[in-house]
């Protein structure tokens, strides 16, 4: 039995419940990372303003999971993925980032770029097996980064 995710565009409305999802799926990174990962510190509030993010929601209208990403340069720059405590194991995760590289697809982009933090070691096995490669490893702001690129098409 597949339960059907439902994609749509976050409003203002979204922001209580994108935070407190963002906030799930990275605090038991905070201890192995010492301090909080990035996504937990975005500007959601600006990010759903623009257009940037979209809700994976249940039968019920849940939050299941988000994702936040726009267009730069030739590329869609896959800013933020995050699946709520009761939504994982349930290829929500992947049907956003589908649904992402669909987006890409549809803007005449030829590829999506996307980091994630070295120590999250569950994202460095997981992109891989979704057709991206790890293109380099750099640390910025402090954080030691891992960089991934799918070309699609």
């Amino acid at each position: 039995m597949s339960e059907q995710h439902m994609i749509r565009q976050a409003g203002a409305e979204d922001e209580v419940a994108v935070r407190a999802c963002a906030e799930q799926a990275y605090v038991p990174y905070v201890g192995v990372i010492g301090r909080k990962p990035a996504p937990m510190l975005a500007d959601f509030r600006a990010q759903i303003a623009a257009g940037h993010v979209y809700l994976c929601t249940g039968e019920h209208g849940e939050l299941q999971g988000f994702i936040v990403f726009f267009a730069v340069d030739q590329h869609m720059f896959l800013e933020n993925v995050a699946v709520s405590k009761a939504g994982r194991g349930k290829g929500i995760g992947k049907s956003l980032i589908q649904f992402c590289e669909a987006q890409a697809v549809r803007l005449g982009l030829g590829s999506v770029h996307l980091y994630t933090n070295a120590k999250m070691t569950d994202n460095l096995s997981i992109y891989p097996r979704l057709g991206y490669v790890e293109v380099q490893r750099r640390s910025e702001d402090g954080f030691d980064r891992v960089y991934f690129e799918k070309h699609l098409g």
